[in-house]
Order: structure tokens, then C-alpha cells, then sequence
């Protein structure tokens, strides 16, 4: 057999370099496993330190809010004017609301140094429901500690932080003040109209033939609207069934006082709404003869504020619905 005719032997070389491709394919990888590690580490710090952060927060909230009520009921005068400021909207998520403001007056009234409490009012009005309450708990308080509250009218005492004014013993206001409203509403929006023009068909599917009751992409109907309103009437007689409770006879009933008209600080004394001109400052000094003030406001504290900023900052605040149906006194 020839050389020509004989297989060939292929020789492997034992120092051939290995493929660059595939060097590189295995280095990109590794890089990437490593990468995705790190980016776990990273990201579990993360998670743990927000932990921790959130748990100091809670922390110091904790103890301002435990230093600031302390301090508000034990470096009080032996004899003093106990103040509480309801202003703006009242309403549960607001600064006025039920909670807060009942707590500050169970600690003004329970303080033996209070020789009387004044209300500094200035709000539109807002919640039926949280100036009920309020006004309930004055009312309860004032029977248990026989002692008097005053009301002090700042620019506006109207519609629903009326309903809790009606509750002292006494209203002050100045001669222009905004005074009264005494009445309810209930407000929203309808879409159906530009919804047909639009194009756009609304499929609401209820169990119930109520359930869908004051959705603004359906048409109002009589029914409904007879229902609402009714509702809106019962409120009101709530209403003025508190009013004429706490003024009494001082009250100079005419057609307009309950039809939800406003009226002058100075108009307001007239119809027997308010009692006299006054002032915080005059009234701690001439009615309640103890000039000594202290404010028993509850208020966002240093901490407090922070956590709603901070948590603002990572968009955790909750936003409210654009269409309020909620019956308002305002």
C-alpha cells in the first residue's frame, strides 16, 4: 500500500491555545452571575435599612408625641383659659376632626387648672358626622366638670363648625365675621352627556337595583334624586334641632335661619346666632377672669410631620376621589 493510499494520522497539539469565543462567552457570563449577585446584596441592604429607618421613625414619633402631650397638661398655670383652635375644613383626615379635637378637650376639661374653655373657631364647615360627635362630647363633658365653653368666631364659624358652636355656653364674634349656613349639600358631577358625544358606552353590572346609586356616568333618576334629598332633609332637621337646643331662647327664629344663608358677625348677634363681640384675649380676661392661656390644640408634631413628608416623597399618600358624594355642612 502506497503513502498515497494510507490514512492519514491527525496529530493533537496538547499546547493549542483554547478558542477565544468561547473564553469570552464564559467571562461575560460570569460577569453577569456576578452582577445579578451584587444587585441581590445591594437590594437587601436596601430592604433592611428602609426597615430599620421606618422602626426609628415609629420610634421618635412615639416619643414626641408622648413628650409633646406631657408637656401640654403638666406645665399648666394653677388657674389658666384652656384653648382649642378648629380651624379649616373639618373633616376626618384633617387637622379638625373628631379624634383629635374630643382628646384635646377631655384633657382640657380633666386639667384643674381650666377655669373655663374657649373654642377659637374659623372654618367653612365640612363632616356632619365629625361635628356631631364633637358637639356630643362637649355637651357630655360640660354635664360631667360643670365647667363653661365659649366660643370665639375668628373670620368664619359656618355650616358644620356652627353645629359644634351651638354646643358652648356662650358665642363671641366680631362684627364682621361669617356666621350661620345652617344647612346641608351634597355635590358631585354627571358625564352623560359628554359621554354620548364622546362615544363611550358605561357597563355597570349591580347586585341590587341601588347599588348603583349617584354613579355619575348614569343618568339620575327620580327615584334616586327623591331618595337623596330626603336624606338631605333629615340631616338638616338634625341640624336645626341642635341649634335650637343650644341657643334656646336667645334664637330669633325667621324664615331664612335655616335655609342655609350666612350673615355678619354683627347680624349674626341680631338673630340671636352669636351672644356678644370678643375676642380670645377679651374673653379670657373679662368672662372667664383668667388671662393665663394654654393652648390644649392637638397638632402635627416634629416627627408626625416628617413621616407624611417622608412618606409623601415615595408616593404613599393616598389620594383622594375626584367626585365627592359625602353629605357636606358648608
Amino acid at each position: 500500500m502506497t503513502p498515497e493510499n494510507t490514512p492519514s494520522t491527525v496529530a493533537v497539539d496538547s499546547t493549542a491555545k483554547p478558542n477565544p469565543d468561547s473564553r469570552w462567552e464564559r467571562e461575560t457570563l460570569e460577569r453577569l452571575v456576578m452582577a445579578q449577585i451584587t444587585e441581590q446584596r445591594i437590594a437587601r441592604r436596601w430592604r433592611i435599612g428602609f426597615r430599620f429607618l421606618w422602626l426609628a421613625v415609629a420610634g421618635v414619633l412615639f416619643w414626641f408625641s408622648f413628650h409633646h402631650n406631657k408637656a401640654a397638661t403638666s406645665a399648666n398655670p394653677s388657674s389658666h383659659t384652656a384653648l382649642i383652635e378648629i380651624k379649616g375644613e373639618i373633616d376626618s383626615e384633617a387637622n379638625a376632626n373628631a379624634d383629635w379635637i374630643m382628646t384635646s378637650l377631655r384633657n382640657a376639661f380633666e386639667d384643674e387648672g381650666a377655669q373655663a374653655i374657649v373654642l377659637l373657631i374659623n372654618s367653612p364647615g365640612g363632616s356632619p358626622v365629625q361635628a356631631g360627635m364633637i358637639n356630643d362630647e362637649i355637651r357630655r363633658l360640660k354635664a360631667l366638670h360643670q365647667k363653661p365653653v365659649y366660643v370665639v368666631v375668628e373670620e368664619t364659624c359656618a355650616s358644620a363648625a356652627y353645629y359644634i358652636a351651638v354646643s358652648a355656653d356662650k358665642i363671641f364674634v366680631d362684627k364682621a365675621s361669617i356666621v350661620g349656613s345652617i344647612g346641608v349639600l351634597m355635590d358631585g358631577f354627571g358625564y352623560t352627556g359628554l359621554m354620548d358625544k364622546l362615544g363611550v358606552e358605561r357597563r355597570l353590572l349591580t347586585a341590587g337595583e341601588n347599588k348603583g346609586f349617584l354613579d355619575p356616568f348614569t343618568p339620575q333618576s327620580k327615584q334616586h334624586r327623591a331618595y337623596a334629598q330626603n336624606m338631605l332633609n333629615e340631616i338638616h332637621q338634625q341640624f336645626i334641632k341642635v341649634v335650637r337646643e343650644g341657643r334656646g331662647d336667645r334664637l330669633k327664629e325667621t324664615p331664612e335661619t335655616f335655609s342655609g344663608l350666612f350673615w355678619s358677625g354683627e347680624k349674626s348677634i341680631e338673630l340671636g346666632l352669636a351672644d356678644a363681640y370678643g375676642t380670645l384675649d377679651s374673653v379670657a380676661r373679662d368672662v372667664v377672669k383668667a388671662e393665663d392661656i394654654v393652648d390644649y390644640t392637638r397638632q402635627d408634631n416634629v416627627a408626625e410631620r416628617l413621616a407624611k413628608r417622608f412618606g409623601a416623597a415615595f408616593g404613599e399618600a393616598v389620594v383622594k376621589a375626584s367626585l365627592n358624594i359625602v353629605p357636606h355642612l358648608r
